[in-house]
């Protein structure tokens, strides 16, 4: 007797979900989000804008995005992530959807049902596509993980610290300011 097969989905699935359902799609298996709690929403919004003022300030050529924002990682119809802020550097990379490639820089919000996901699945798959830089913010454990992906490299702080950001050498971010 033949096993069943696998269902794989493709982004035609992620975009004929209902209006208002949000899904990720990674390897072809559909992962449903959650609405973000109060807390996530605020310091995204937090990060985003001190991301963005720090770009606009330098004059740089790099854009930042908050989710819902479209990275479709490996250029193919099977792979469909909304980091919740992501920084892209390589314009052509952008398009009408949303980023066709690995952004540069992402930053993932732990939520209660997203730990296993944000912790492993997605730092394997930012790593292979090719992100350079990939910071987890659990607020829960008030701890940021920041993988240094060029240079394979991981650091933990506290929401007490102040992080350096790799891609930008003169740039850091006071997480006291955030909690």
């Amino acid at each position: 007797m033949p096993l069943p097969q696998e269902h794989i989905y493709t982004t035609e699935d992620i975009y004929a979900l209902p209006d208002g359902q949000r899904a990720e799609l990674i390897d072809g298996h559909i992962y449903y989000m959650a609405p973000p709690t109060r807390k996530h929403q605020l310091i995204s919004g937090e990060l985003f804008t001190i991301i963005n003022n720090y770009i606009k300030s330098k004059g740089g050529s790099c854009e930042p995005y908050i989710a819902p924002f479209a990275v479709f990682l490996n250029e193919d119809d099977k792979n469909y992530v909304e980091p919740d802020i992501s920084v892209i550097c390589d314009k052509s990379k952008l398009t009408d959807r949303g980023c066709s490639g690995a952004p540069d820089w992402i930053i993932e919000i732990v939520s209660p049902g997203s730990r296993r996901m944000d912790y492993y699945t997605k730092l394997f798959k930012y790593r292979t596509a090719g992100v350079r830089e990939y910071w987890i913010v659990d607020p829960e454990k008030s701890r940021i993980t920041v993988y240094d992906l060029e240079h394979e490299d991981m650091q933990e702080y506290s929401f007490s610290d102040t992080v350096k950001v790799n891609i930008y050498p003169d740039l850091s971010i006071d997480f006291s300011h955030l909690d």
